[in-house]
């Protein structure tokens, strides 16, 4: 019998589970354009309660999320600050510039977050009307391989901007892992940021959704703009469902798939550097150019690994609930076969 794929693409290609798949089957349900799902309604409050913020909203997407909170913090105009490699930079097409009028200043980070001394440097060489309007932080951080900056930054950082009057967001994506992956509470987490974005939809398994975390007067706002990006949903307690589940119960089984991350990279040494490995993601330096690496990647592909690859020769795999240790097993084999001989690269 052949084996299905081991998909280490993302955690975004999970399938909701039997008892999941049961609760949302499940779930009462209303129209939530007008506040009545009770689903939703829910969620939105367990979900701002573990963050210690007042209020929260259901979102389609984590892109949607993330970029009307930028327009909530930033007039048309105003300026963001982030690391060169955001996610909100990289992977959203723009959006922050094509929709909220919005520029965008980046720096070079350490684990994915700005660096306090270069943001100070920075506020203190420019006039006030030039201030950034808010700077954005991601936890974990995508591109970086899932590295975690430490508390203690992300607590300057704010420091730094509350002085002078600049907001702050969070692109949490993927901040259950951090909060795991470091023991920092996701209140604790929560009360460094005015808005946060955070996806239910990646390592919590849920099919679909993200939340919009932040005080209620920003919320209040945030439902608005949703409406006139069209991400008013009716009766959305059915994919709610699949969040607060997630929510609920998979949260504290992070620790596995960081765990197979760590088998995961340790297996394919030199290629990776387990101590780099703070969550789910591993990076994989080939040593090769951009074209030969998405043949490695074919090639791997061919012989039941799905990998995703990053600029120049950098592979990335991403552990999550529909893999176990014998996938971790089977793929680090054929990786480090691959990547051994540079089989299909040349």
């Amino acid at each position: 019998m052949t084996r299905p794929p081991v998909d280490l693409r993302s955690d975004t290609v999970t399938k909701p589970t039997a008892h999941m798949r049961d609760f949302m089957a499940r779930a009462p349900v209303g129209d939530d354009v007008f506040g009545e799902d009770p689903t939703v309604n829910q969620l939105e409050s367990e979900a701002a309660a573990l963050f210690g913020q007042e209020s929260a909203l259901f979102l389609p997407t984590g892109t949607m999320a993330n970029q009307i909170c930028l327009r909530l913090l930033i007039a048309p105009g105003g300026e963001l600050w982030c690391e060169s490699d955001a996610h909100i930079l990289r992977h959203e097409q723009g959006a922050a510039a094509r929709y909220g009028g919005i520029s965008t200043l980046t720096m070079d980070g350490d684990l994915g977050a700005l660096r306090p001394a270069d943001v100070a440097a920075r506020l203190a060489d420019r006039q006030p009307a030039q201030f950034p309007a808010a700077i954005a932080a991601e936890v974990s951080h995508n591109r970086a391989g899932g590295t975690v900056p430490p508390v203690s930054t992300l607590r300057e950082l704010r420091e730094l901007t509350g002085g002078a009057g600049i907001a702050m967001h969070c692109d949490g994506a993927r901040i259950w892992n951090a909060s795991v992956a470091t023991g920092v509470a996701l209140a604790d987490y929560g009360q460094l940021f005015d808005t946060l974005s955070v996806c239910t939809s990646k390592g919590l398994g849920a099919p679909v959704g993200s939340l919009l975390v932040a005080g209620k007067d920003l919320v209040r706002r945030a439902r608005a703009i949703r409406k006139s990006l069209g991400g008013g949903m009716r009766q959305a307690g059915i994919i709610a469902a699949g969040a607060l589940y997630g929510i609920r119960h998979h949260r504290d089984r992070l620790v596995e798939d960081h765990a197979l991350a760590r088998r995961l990279a340790a297996a394919l040494v030199p290629y990776c550097d387990p101590q780099a490995v703070h969550t789910n993601i591993v990076l994989v330096h080939t040593g090769l150019d951009a074209p030969a690496t998405a043949r490695l990647a074919a090639a791997a592909k061919a012989r039941g690994v799905l990998a995703g690859h990053l600029a120049g020769g950098t592979l990335r795999l991403v552990t999550h609930l529909d893999v176990d240790e014998s996938d971790i097993d089977f793929a680090a084999g054929v990786l480090s076969r691959l990547l051994a001989d540079k089989e299909g690269t040349t």
